[in-house]
């Protein structure tokens, strides 16, 4: 699958999540212990808000602290589908590498980063808030095909929790390499 595509495919449903979220339910906990829903969404929106000017050329110390605090405002699934789609607009004139916190990446190997982040924040989402996921099944298979040569790397970086066992369900397996649990319920979380 085409990486801006994967990329595309992911931030829908991410942003058709965010459409899900009841007025109520923007507190409630999530899979990602120290976010409750709002965060989780304004984390997701903030990297898709950074990938413009990364993809533009420009880097970190550039955008500076544009992109800090709250993205969401009054309206966030506006917030959440204005992001999406100017990311997928910046792909079509990418610079062929970006400037991340970490040094100079590949545009390619950025936009499977940010497919993955949307796909499991989709879920955390999702799950969050009571719905039903919707993973994509070429985008789970694609993410966890490159997830499976970084795992180590982002785990001994801090970026993920342990791994979590799981069945032979592709998503469970992802989201247990992830270090979700995919029984997680907002019913079962823990008061933080």
């Amino acid at each position: 699958m085409d990486v801006v595509e994967m990329h595309q495919r992911a931030g829908a449903e991410f942003v058709r999540q965010v459409g899900a979220v009841g007025a109520e339910q923007w507190g409630a906990p999530t899979p990602c212990s120290e976010w409750d829903v709002r965060a989780l969404v304004n984390h997701v929106v903030g990297e898709e808000r950074w990938a413009v000017p990364l993809l533009a050329g420009r880097s970190i110390a550039d955008v500076g602290d544009t992109l800090d605090g709250d993205l969401l405002g009054e309206d966030p699934a506006a917030a959440a589908a204005e992001a999406a789609s100017a990311a997928v607009g910046a792909t079509a004139d990418a610079v062929p590498v970006v400037q991340l916190s970490y040094g100079e990446e590949d545009t390619g190997e950025y936009l499977r980063q940010l497919s993955a982040d949307l796909l499991v924040h989709g879920w955390d989402l999702a799950v969050a808030i009571g719905a039903t996921p919707r993973m994509d099944p070429e985008v789970v298979s694609e993410v966890a095909g490159w997830f499976e040569q970084r795992e180590a790397a982002y785990r001994d970086g801090g970026a993920i929790a342990e791994r979590v066992p799981s069945g032979p369900d592709p998503v469970a397996r992802l989201l247990g390499a992830f270090g979700r649990d995919a029984t997680w319920t907002a019913k079962n979380a823990q008061p933080s």
